[in-house]
């Protein structure tokens, strides 16, 4: 399903407009990415949690030419699925 997708289907189940379904979507979708970017964990309980992990630097390589490159240290999102979420993909 794509953001469109969903911004439609919120629209049609709750009697919304699309500009309307459109904000909440984008609403919900930017205070997860702003309280990740403040290091905050989001939990949305039955579906899941988003969290940061921090990678740190490693030496990696260049798939082109083999040579030995350092890759610094990072932030990346992390998304872990709740059990209700995990349950329902499994079934």
């Amino acid at each position: 399903m794509t953001k469109s997708e969903l911004i439609d289907t919120l629209a049609q189940r709750k009697n919304l407009s699309r500009k309307e379904a459109e904000i909440v979507v984008g609403t919900v979708l930017n205070e997860i990415g702003n309280a990740l970017s403040r290091d905050e964990r989001v939990e949305l309980r039955g579906f899941g949690s988003f969290s940061v992990k921090e990678r740190p630097s490693r030496e990696g390589r260049n798939p082109k030419t083999g040579e030995k490159v350092m890759v610094e240290e990072k932030k990346v999102p992390f998304f872990k699925a709740g059990k209700e979420l995990r349950q329902r993909v499994d079934n």
